[in-house]
């Protein structure tokens, strides 16, 4: 009994200190794709490459995912989840720097680095589920994730003072949201790398009996190959984060072009993360007692009711917002419940690995999304987009019902 007490302890802590890593760190993210956009078309001159905000985030996380994942693997989380917030706070200098020198690839370079915070913020959901505790997986990962939305939901509401702070200093239009993001990721490094201790993944690893497999991305890939219930909990988490960034990214650009200023666009997206991150302890309790793949195909349903609203109501700010909402509520969804599906369908000694092809899968996924919706968004319109994001929407459906009758025993 003594055992299983230090194990609930210790899995305590872990979580509070990823929740609190995780609210400074969601500070960031709203500003990241929001502002990103906004400032690439100013700084490149072209709506098309306003997309390139969400792009190099994106891939950046996507390529930052690996070799974070192999430095939790060899060092353990504390090291891991403490270097890719301190890459972000670099980022988020360069992109301040980028508008003040009016340079376009430097803009790109600092989102690339800030990636790194996406891919930690990422990761530390997984970290969650280090500490294995049966039947709580869901509830997690649920908690973890719900804990981004205050520095998340609060981030793109400090647009306006946060724009009015850099003006006091002197700084170009749109990069003082920045500075709160380079205090906020100070201090998700301290929190991480002061907090984990007991290292939780380093922890779990010595509760093993059996030996520490060397990490390999190739066994990563068999591992998916030969087992379909994880390959599609990748698929799906992937395809639902391409739809949410295509057309998140490209709201801001189409709310300017309307007419509203930063505060309101601000506001919208404020609803759009709350949507996120507010309601996914009750997503991760839903993984756990009506099943994860009925979940995901529950955000897909929401993804459909998202796309209605904003793409037939794309000129009418309520619309556009409660769209907006639902976009993030169905990402809430298929993202927990994929990413519990993931967690418990492979093997504990292969989960490291294969986490870290999973975010880096979603990410570049994303970065497609983001990179096609500037260009998407020229051509077709805001309504246009909505409507292309239909396609992946219906492959996670049809591939939800395939697998539904492999994932019952998970589920």
């Amino acid at each position: 009994m003594g055992r299983v007490s230090e194990i609930e302890l210790i899995q305590r802590k872990t979580i509070r200190v990823l929740a609190l890593g995780q609210v400074l760190g969601g500070f960031g993210l709203g500003s990241v794709l929001s502002i990103g956009s906004l400032l690439a078309r100013d700084l490149s001159g072209s709506e098309a490459w306003a997309g390139s905000a969400a792009t190099f985030s994106t891939l950046g996380a996507a390529i930052w995912a690996i070799p974070l994942s192999r430095l939790a693997y060899a060092r353990g989380r504390r090291v891991s989840l403490a270097s890719g917030a301190a890459l972000a706070i670099n980022g988020a200098i360069a992109v301040i720097e980028s508008a003040n020198l009016r340079l376009f690839p430097l803009l790109l370079l600092g989102i690339f680095l800030l990636g790194a915070g996406s891919a930690t913020s990422l990761q530390a959901r997984f970290a969650a589920t280090d500490i294995p505790i049966p039947g709580k997986t869901g509830r997690s990962i649920g908690l973890v994730v719900w804990a981004t939305t205050i520095g998340a939901v609060t981030g793109p509401n400090l647009f306006g003072p946060g724009d009015q702070l850099g003006e006091a200093l002197g700084l170009p239009p749109m990069t003082g949201p920045f500075l709160f993001t380079v205090a906020a990721q100070i201090g998700s490094t301290l929190v991480f790398w002061f907090g984990l201790r007991p290292d939780p993944l380093l922890y779990a690893q010595k509760l093993q009996t059996k030996t520490k497999n060397k990490i390999s991305l190739k066994s990563a890939l068999q591992t998916l190959k030969e087992n379909p219930v994880p390959r599609f909990a990748v698929f799906a988490v992937a395809l639902s984060h391409m739809v949410m960034v295509s057309v998140m990214s490209m709201t801001p650009v189409h709310m300017q072009d309307m007419g509203y200023d930063l505060v309101v666009v601000g506001f919208t997206i404020s609803l759009h993360i709350a949507g996120m991150y507010a309601l996914s302890p009750v997503m991760g309790i839903l993984a756990d007692k009506i099943g994860k793949v009925q979940l995901i195909l529950l955000g897909q349903l929401m993804y459909l009711l998202a796309i209605a609203f904003a793409g037939f109501g794309q000129m009418d700010r309520l619309q556009v917002t409660i769209g907006l909402t639902l976009l993030g509520l169905g990402w809430s969804a298929s993202t927990v419940a994929g990413s519990a599906l993931l967690a418990s369908s492979v093997p504990a000694n292969e989960k490291t690995n294969v986490q870290g092809v999973s975010d880096s899968t979603m990410n570049l996924s994303g970065a497609i999304g983001g990179g096609v919706a500037g260009s998407i968004l020229s051509l077709v319109a805001f309504n246009g987009l909505n409507f292309v994001a239909l396609v992946p929407v219906t492959v996670i459906i049809v591939l939800s019902v395939l697998i539904f009758k492999r994932a019952k025993q998970i589920s």
